[in-house]
């Protein structure tokens, strides 16, 4: 929480202090730095979904802050409530967005050859594949592409034109349940509600809390559970985190600070 806070402060600075009519000229390597970092934080204010009116209140407070003005509230009363609020919204964004996404699964729970399971996953056959299906402590590769019930990419293997390679243990619900009903050499699509994927949190600014999403799924092969993986399924179910990425496993693949193991549903580290 106390990075998120940090991080509001510098976006809220940058906006205070170099907003104009046409924005800010970018001229210099470092002046280009600067507004990259603004739009990655960014997607740590994305969360409080601030309106106009509310993002003056951040800025009042800001300069109080920074003139050395004396406060209008308390700190250390109003400090603890920031999280309380960045929840409360999220709840109610997921709440909107989960009545919206159901129009949507109902519809696709309609299409031809769609199935859809006890935990709520639809699931619409495209290709048939011919050969063995995956365990939940197995090894896949796969082509993918994930949308946003509005037809938005948010992640594709299939536009890098690669695979991916991930345990079904390590990712999103959806998937470990999914993939160990398709064959090998099989394509589907994927509807995935909230539930099974990244709950009521979301995945900010990309991924909304509460949003079910769209997936089109190519098993292309599975490859026999490590010894880690094998003691992997015999615990919890965790997802993974990459600090330098800002994101779970499987949207990035490689970690150079190492992946964190954190529980599904959980705020990432650090916020």
């Amino acid at each position: 929480m106390r990075t998120l806070v940090i991080l509001a402060t510098v976006l809220i600075l940058a906006t205070a202090v170099n907003a104009a009519a046409d924005g800010p000229k970018l001229e210099t390597e470092e002046q280009k730095t600067l507004y990259a970092l603004g739009l990655t934080i960014n997607r740590s204010l994305s969360p409080f979904n601030l309106s106009p009116s509310e993002l003056e209140l951040v800025e009042a407070g800001l300069a109080d802050g920074s003139l050395h003005k004396t406060p209008q509230v308390d700190l250390e009363t109003y400090g603890p409530k920031i999280q309380q609020i960045q929840e409360t919204r999220a709840t109610a964004v997921a709440a909107a967005e989960k009545k919206s996404s159901q129009v949507f699964a109902d519809q696709a729970a309609r299409e031809p050859g769609a199935t859809k399971t006890a935990s709520g996953l639809i699931m619409i056959p495209i290709t048939p594949g011919t050969g063995a299906s995956p365990k939940a402590t197995d090894t896949v590769t796969v082509k993918y592409e994930g949308r946003l019930t509005d037809g938005t990419v948010f992640d594709s293997s299939m536009q890098r034109g690669e695979s991916a390679t991930v345990p079904l243990n390590g990712v999103i619900k959806c998937w470990t349940e999914a993939l160990q009903l398709v064959k090998v050499g099989g394509k589907s699509r994927l509807v995935c509600p909230a539930e099974l994927a990244y709950g009521d949190q979301g995945w900010p600014p990309l991924i909304k809390p509460g949003a079910t999403l769209v997936y089109e799924v190519e098993l292309l092969g599975i490859s026999q559970p490590s010894a880690r993986t094998e003691l992997q399924s015999e615990q919890a179910s965790f997802w993974y985190y990459c600090n330098d990425a800002k994101t779970y496993y499987p949207h990035v693949r490689t970690c150079p600070s190492g992946w964190l193991r954190v529980p599904p549903h959980t705020a990432p580290p650090g916020q």
